[in-house]
Order: C-alpha cells, then structure tokens, then sequence
C-alpha cells in the first residue's frame, strides 16, 4: 500500500472517488471549484494506492492563501478494502506527518458533518464509527461534538433591547476583552488553550484568527452597558462561504443577565444589514447556554459535527 500527494496526473482519479455513506463529502464538482482557487491542491490532496488501484482518498482544505491546510474534509475508503481502519489511519497519519515536516505548528483538525440524531441511525453510526477510530489512531484523539445553526431572512431580524450600546474599538481594546471572557468559557478550544497557553496566548490566537478570517474587521463590536461598564464584544465574520458568528462573549461579572442575546442580536443585526440570505453558527454540543441563545434567537440547529484534533500542548 504506497501514501501519497498527489500531482495534476492523479485528478480523473482523485474525483472519480464517490462516497455513498451517509456523511459530509466532497464531490467533484465542488473539488474542481475550490481546486482552481487554492482551497484544494494536489499536495494536500492524498491518496493510497494498491498496485495501480486509488483505494482511499483524503482532501485536506485551506483558505486560499493558507501556507498549511487547516482541515480534512473528506475520508474515503473504498469498501472492498478488508480493514478501512487501518488504510484510512496509514493515510492520515502519512498526510499529517508530512505537514508537520513542513512547518505546520499545528495540524489540521478533522471536520465531519453529521445528520441531527445521528446515534439513532445505524448507517450514519457506522459510517462516523471507521472513521473516528483512523482519526484517533492517527493522533487526532480530541474530540468535540459541535451543533451547526443556520439563520435566513424569514426568520426575522431581531430588535434592539436597548440594554448595550455597541461600538468600534481598536485592536487592543478588543484583545483585553477577549482575554476577560476567556475565563470561564463553556468552549473546548478556549478551555484546552487557557490550560495550556494561559490567557493571553489564548486571546491572541483567538483574535489572530478572526483577523484573518474573511469578515471584515470593521464589523467587530464591543458592547457597554448603560453606565458605560464594558459587557462583551460581537464579532460577525465570515467562512468563505457565508456569513458567519463568528465570536461572541459576555465578561464574567455580567454573565447570567441575557446579555448573550443582546450580542448574537447585534451580530445578526449587522449581517442582516449587509442583506446576508444566510447566516451560520456552530458551538459546542456541552455548551447549553449558547444553544439556548441561538434557540431563543430563531436560529434553526440543521447539523451536528464531529471535529477531531491533536491535543493541546
């Protein structure tokens, strides 16, 4: 069995792999697309090989101008294979080591798109079940069950309660509010990273990250109460894709007021009044308070996503 990159001679085969589970995958056509702008490319695209038959297929994804992908977006194995555990985990794991070789400080997560009640169907369990043991024995052994939100116009912009002003900040002002609600966040991702990182490591990844995401930086907002105390900040951005939440926290001493409904308000708000038809969400699924937000706010949960990682530190 040979892993490997592929080049521009491997592409009729490369699309010509169709997954018929019942999970996110990445057909040919949007391959193509995303090919052609960088989001795709043949050295992040690897395959393994049984003699001159393309067994198994990993498409990892980057943004456009991304040094190292930052997600795998679709594992294949073909189904006459004896053990898809083990030619999918060889697979990632060549993938993954060659990235670290090259310079990636941190590898690229696992996403996989689930159904909503996913555990009471028994495709979709077995479909998700091969590929999380290659996922967990190639190293990713971080696992976080995520529920993705969607918003459209018909489902109404919400008013203003009044309760916060919003206003633009630099980016200073918004890395001290960032690393105020990092503390005691419900989020796995900030809770590994202040574990690991501290506070400030954590805020500045978080805030690295959103500036270079495609949103527009003059959509960030942070939010005060009416006695000018600061309350949180909202940031909308973006996916390459649609517009997103992408950010969005109360300070620890106001948690517990509804101030998280004031936010996402906000942030729907802006996006609405960029004429967005859609705008999406995800959090994770043990962070309640923030489902219930996207819940009271007419947010639709449409999806549940699997995201697999290397441990922190």
């Amino acid at each position: 069995m040979l892993f490997r990159p592929t080049t521009e001679a491997d592409l009729d085969r490369v699309v010509a792999c169709t997954v018929d589970e019942p999970v996110s995958w990445i057909p040919a056509d949007r391959y193509l697309a995303e090919l052609a702008e960088r989001m795709y490319r043949p050295e992040w695209t690897w395959i393994a090989e049984d003699g001159d038959r393309v067994v198994a297929r990993a498409l990892w994804w980057g943004q456009p101008g991304s040094e190292h992908p930052v997600a795998l977006d679709c594992l294949y194995v073909d189904t006459s294979v004896s053990d898809r555990v083990a030619v999918a985990a060889g697979l990632l794991t060549a993938g993954l080591r060659a990235f670290r070789a090259q310079g990636a400080r941190t590898l690229p997560l696992y996403n996989l798109t689930l159904s909503n009640g996913w555990r009471a169907d028994a495709a979709v369990s077995a479909a998700l079940a091969w590929r999380r043991q290659a996922a967990l024995a190639a190293g990713l052994t971080e696992e976080v069950e995520r529920l993705r939100f969607e918003w459209t116009p018909g489902l109404g912009v919400p008013a203003s309660s009044g309760r916060l002003t919003f206003t633009e900040a630099s980016d200073e002002a918004f890395l001290q509010v960032f690393r105020r609600i990092a503390e005691g966040s419900l989020d796995a991702e900030t809770r590994r990273n202040l574990a690991v990182k501290g506070a400030e490591a954590t805020a500045r990844h978080e805030m690295d990250f959103y500036l270079g995401c495609p949103g527009k930086r003059e959509w960030w907002r942070i939010a005060h109460t009416s006695d000018g105390a600061v309350a949180g900040l909202a940031i909308p951005s973006a996916t390459p894709y649609s517009p997103n939440v992408g950010y969005l926290g109360v300070v620890p001493e106001l948690r517990g007021r509804g101030h998280v409904d004031d936010l996402l308000a906000e942030i729907t708000r802006i996006h609405a009044g960029n004429d967005a038809e859609l705008i999406t969400a995800t959090t994770d699924m043990a962070n309640a308070p923030m489902a219930a937000a996207f819940a009271r706010a007419g947010y639709r949960n449409t999806q549940v996503r699997m995201l697999f990682s290397e441990p922190s530190g």
